[in-house]
């Protein structure tokens, strides 16, 4: 069976490889018969591809040891859940679920655009499948996951225990979704660029592709924060580590790229920023892959020092010079239409939104290559951490709180007296009562002052324009809830939208609140004595010893009180793994919309334990944030009934490429 997995992945090189070739001469030629094998091509490549992800994760929940990859990741005590996950654990394992998500997402264009004569889609499909050979040359000629073990083994490494958290099972596979899903509006972006068809096709084309990616990646991101704060044991959930900051990059640039092709679809403006904006964050999830695979920056949740960063880092390159060269090549194609009419006007507001989202991917970018350049210039390396990124960002992120709240509010072209004065009243009475209620409540650092009153000018705004939608609806329609309802429906795009601001804007309440209103106490208790914090009692009770499959767990066991009133009993605790060698911090957590109480064992001596105890005021806010923007942006991505106008179906038999006036290339 193993063998069946390592030929599947040989063919499969061989016939992306083949796809890229029939799909370039359909294209040079217009012949319709290389474009039909190449199509069967990219159908048997994710059959192909399926067979040897299936037979790997088949190998991994029955501890097959004579995977060499099988060996490194699953032990006999690891139950089945945990190790179908180590699929994504190791680096050929993850790479080969990056090559199948990459081979299903170049299945699901072509069958998108199956009864569609599009001029773009075997450019997409050429440019697909050779990012597929790529990652498919790495995993047969570098980095095999069926490479056989040299002897016969009866017990595995094991899944380091970090990853053995049920997020893990979900997070590094959403982070993959968002990552490979941008390799879609890429090869749209490339197939324009090569076609030189650089209106807003392609745009309209993988609106919803880039919403998907998107969405999928902010999952991942917001899954990873809540792993790392349930199970690092630091008291945080974001510690501006080399692999988050890879993560977050591509996200602000996707959101910028969100953002500004609405001012190309409805003004033709913006077609090199927005072309350059998708290619950039696709170039920043290949970067990220590069960061986590290569070594030269340490994390913990890299793979470790590896040969395979470079051949990454030469990928890199050439994508980068492939790309630079067909924009600068085409820049005249990419004019814009129009000019800005005035400051004062959406589309200025969505370009500075824009700057601010780039301007922060940069500043994080060079933070987390600092310490690289600094080693090869100096020889020393200097190490930068969370102090210099919030520096950098806790002021961006107050500019972009105010500008997500004046863009929806300033009128395209160019904002009238009376637009400004209707549509800024009510959200500018709301920034002011804000601030007025935070300053006599005692909250007058600068930062979270103006953040939680710009939150509330951005809240007031969106409920403005729900209101004001719903009244119009309403005259129509008697019952307001059905008013309220047709109204996302009829307007899906605009008010998912809102609803994924509304999303962010709790996150950023839970970020402001936790981060500037913390507190934190650590102390060496005995039995029966207590540790206080604000208006919580900790008293310990105990140490409890006990084994289980996997590890030696030492609990320590503490009643909490809050205002005098009992909450119960938490365990924090220490978990030895023998088999990997490694100790795990178990966190304590009492949560609720406030406030979460964070207890943490750092240490045992004796009858005596060590804690740390965390109060981090409002970090729900940033889950429930979460969930509010999956809802608003699965709303915006709904596909309505009404066909995009540029998708007018044409009948299958006319698909034919010999009956083009010119190539399709030319």
């Amino acid at each position: 069976m193993i063998e069946f997995g390592e030929i599947s992945l040989s063919l499969a090189l061989v016939l992306s490889l083949y796809a890229v070739v029939t799909s370039f001469i359909s294209l040079r030629n217009s012949t319709f018969e290389f474009w039909w094998s190449a199509k069967r091509a990219v159908i048997s490549n994710f059959l192909l591809l399926s067979v040897s992800i299936g037979i790997l994760a088949y190998s991994l929940a029955i501890k097959n040891y004579s995977l060499k990859y099988v060996a490194e990741h699953v032990s006999n005590g690891l139950p089945t859940f945990y190790a179908i996950s180590a699929l994504w654990a190791g680096q050929s394992g993850s790479l080969l679920l990056w090559a199948w998500l990459l081979s299903l997402f170049t299945l699901v264009v072509l069958w998108q655009n199956r009864n569609f004569q599009f001029r773009l889609i075997p450019h997409v499909i050429t440019t697909l499948s050779a990012i597929l050979f790529f990652f498919l040359i790495l995993l047969v000629f570098i980095t095999n996951p069926f490479e056989r073990m040299a002897f016969a083994v009866t017990e595995g490494q094991g899944l380091n225990p970090l990853l053995q958290n049920p997020g893990m099972m979900f997070h590094p596979p959403t982070l993959y979704l968002g990552y490979v899903g941008f390799s879609v509006p890429f090869a749209f972006a490339i197939a324009a660029l090569l076609n030189r068809k650089l209106d807003s096709e392609w745009i309209v084309l993988t609106r919803r592709w880039t919403l998907f990616a998107w969405l999928f990646l902010s999952i991942g991101i917001l899954l990873g924060a809540k792993w790392a704060y349930v199970e690092l044991g630091w008291g945080g959930y974001w510690g501006w580590d080399p692999v988050e900051n890879a993560s977050l990059m591509p996200w602000l640039t996707g959101t910028a790229f969100l953002h500004s092709v609405m001012i190309q679809e409805r003004r033709g403006m913006l077609k090199i920023w927005n072309v350059s904006l998708i290619v950039i964050t696709f170039l920043l999830t290949i970067f990220g892959t590069f960061v986590t695979r290569s070594g030269i920056i340490s994390s913990v949740h890299s793979f470790g020092a590896s040969s395979l960063g470079y051949v990454f880092l030469a990928f890199l390159v050439l994508l980068i010079t492939v790309s630079v060269y067909l924009i600068f090549t085409r820049r005249e194609e990419l004019r814009s239409d129009y000019h800005f009419d005035s400051y004062l006007s959406r589309e200025s507001s969505f370009l500075f939104n824009n700057l601010i989202l780039v301007g922060s991917a940069f500043a994080i970018l060079w933070g987390t290559l600092f310490p690289v350049i600094s080693e090869a210039v100096r020889g020393v390396k200097i190490t930068v951490g969370p102090p210099f990124f919030n520096s950098v960002n806790v002021p961006i992120g107050i500019v972009l709180i105010l500008l997500t709240g004046v863009g929806p509010l300033i009128a395209w072209r160019k904002a009238s007296t009376h637009n400004l004065v209707r549509n800024f009243l009510y959200p500018g009475i709301g920034f002011f009562l804000a601030l007025i209620i935070l300053w006599f409540i005692g909250i007058r650092d600068l930062y979270p002052l103006l953040s939680f009153s710009l939150i509330s000018f951005v809240l007031t705004g969106i409920v403005m324009e729900f209101y004001r939608g719903v009244r119009a609806r309403k005259r129509v329609e008697q019952n307001i809830f059905r008013a309220f309802i047709n109204l996302i429906l009829k307007h899906r795009r605009r008010y998912g939208g809102y609803i994924v601001h509304i999303g962010v804007m709790l996150i950023f309440i839970g970020i402001t609140g936790s981060s500037a209103f913390k507190a934190e106490v650590e102390k060496t208790l005995r039995n029966g004595e207590t540790i206080n914090l604000k208006n919580y009692q900790l008293t310990f009770l105990g140490v409890d010893y006990y084994k289980t499959a996997n590890a030696e767990v030492l609990n320590a066991s503490f009643r909490v009180k809050k205002d005098n009133k009992d909450l119960g009993v938490i365990t924090p605790a220490k978990e030895y793994h023998p088999l990997q060698d490694q100790t795990m911090t178990e966190v304590a957590i009492l949560s609720d919309y406030r406030e979460d109480l964070y207890l943490i064992l750092g240490g045992v001596d004796d009858d005596a334990v060590y804690v740390k105890a965390h109060i981090n005021p409002l970090v729900a806010w940033i889950w429930w944030g979460g969930y509010v923007l999956i809802i608003g942006t699965l709303i915006a991505m709904w596909p309505s009934k009404k066909r995009e106008a540029t998708q007018s179906p044409v009948p299958k038999k006319t698909f034919n490429l010999k009956k083009t006036a010119t190539p399709i290339g030319a």
